[in-house]
């Protein structure tokens, strides 16, 4: 038998020794099927978390025209950045009369995989997909372009897939950041990023790293570090303020590792901006519930959720083709509080 969180009606058909047909008949209560036999399966099934996809079954009864479903993956539904460009895509898609299905990846290329091979098979008119931190391959994603299914990339890109996408302009994001960090007299400003696999993580290192040349300053390796959350950014930062020569400026990836390194420094002993000067990245709302509040890059997640789904449904709709590749890019802008001088 197969793992019960993926058991299909073949799997339970080959366990009980029917076929599909009598396993269909009997989850719709058909009086084709046996009482006993119905009793059989349906408690089989259910034991089995076994569900029958009831989107994909009423897509194969309509005889009009298919349900306007658009399937979005997110990688953290509780990351704020998430949550808002799901909230732009919503916006978007209902004003169309479009409707979504959405799952997470919970940041898991297997999980990836299986969702889009489950939004395939219900018939989703479209996809909108941020990739999780670990997908290095990305088969799954041509083969829904080769069956014709619309992609649109957000955040999270895939450079290797010829797909559209929708970005903030993360390199001058961090650009903008670290210059402001200079420009108020840092000297040794630290980085903590994630996996330069990513693109998006490669922008913004590169616009942490351009800044420090622009300025007639070099990349420290000591102070470069792969942490993007803020349990890891507590663990870490002690051991960085502990350096001979330690940082007095941080740049972080995200919203909460910036947090992570307040309160970390702050409960060293460090005074926030005076001795050390921090600025995140979301601008979500623990950004002004943290003290100081932080200072951080804006990155307008509800406008790029607009612009994906804007994309999506041109192409499903025909006003742009589909094998056009769209690349648009939401501005940031660098919202100043009471981490830095």
């Amino acid at each position: 038998m197969s793992d019960s969180t993926n058991i299909t009606m073949k799997d339970i058909a080959r366990d009980l020794g029917v076929s599909v047909a009598t396993v269909s008949r009997a989850l719709k209560d058909s009086p084709r099927i046996s009482a006993e036999k119905r009793e059989e399966i349906k408690k089989y099934a259910q034991e089995h978390n076994f569900y029958p996809n009831i989107l994909a079954e009423s897509l194969r009864k309509s005889k009009v025209q298919p349900m306007k479903i658009i399937g979005v993956i997110v990688p953290q539904l509780a990351h704020f950045y998430f949550s808002s460009i799901l909230s732009g895509i919503e916006e978007e898609a209902s004003s169309h009369g479009y409707r979504l299905m959405v799952a997470q990846s919970k940041e898991n290329y297997e999980n990836e995989v299986k969702i889009c091979r489950a939004f395939s098979e219900s018939k989703v008119c479209g996809i909108i997909v941020s990739q999780a931190k670990n997908t290095t391959k990305y088969d799954h994603f041509q083969t829904l372009l080769e069956k014709g299914v619309p992609l649109v990339f957000y955040d999270r890109i895939s450079t290797g897939v010829n797909a559209s996408r929708v970005v903030v302009d993360d390199y001058m994001g961090a650009f903008t950041a670290v210059t402001h960090l200079i420009n108020i007299g840092c000297k040794r400003i630290a980085y903590y990023g994630t996996s330069l696999t990513m693109e998006i993580a490669k922008n913004r290192y590169n616009g942490y790293r351009d800044a420090l040349l622009k300025n007639g300053m070099h990349p420290d390796e000591q102070l470069i570090r792969n942490c993007d959350n803020r349990a890891d950014a507590e663990l870490i930062t002690p051991d960085v303020m502990q350096l001979p020569q330690p940082p007095d400026a941080f740049f972080a990836v995200n919203d909460d590792t910036a947090i992570g390194i307040l309160y970390s420094c702050k409960r060293l002993g460090f005074r926030v901006p005076e001795d050390v000067s921090i600025c995140g990245f979301t601008n979500g709302q623990r950004a002004i519930a943290c003290d100081p509040m932080l200072t951080t890059v804006e990155q307008r997640g509800v406008r790029v959720g607009e612009e994906a789904a804007s994309i999506l449904i041109d192409q499903v709709e025909g006003r742009l083709p589909k094998n056009r590749v769209e690349r648009r890019v939401v501005r940031t802008r660098l919202i100043l509080r009471g981490t830095t001088r």
